[in-house]
């Protein structure tokens, strides 16, 4: 299944390889605290934190944590 993401509003956008992924905003001092993120079989996912976009890349396995 091909999944396409909505046009990107969102400062950075990160290609998976999993559909749960962790982010933490780039770590140091602009960084958050470590978040697991699941697309749920969306294909993406944004960080609540920093807004950071995940997308899965297409063929890429849907296992995960």
């Amino acid at each position: 299944m091909a999944v396409t993401a909505p046009p990107s509003d969102a400062p950075e956008t990160v290609t998976a390889e999993e559909e749960v992924v962790a982010c933490d905003g780039g770590g140091g001092a602009l960084g958050h605290p470590k978040v697991w993120l699941n697309m749920q079989g969306r294909g993406t996912v944004d960080c609540p934190y920093c807004d950071k976009r995940f997308v899965l890349r297409e063929g890429a396995g849907g296992g995960g944590h």
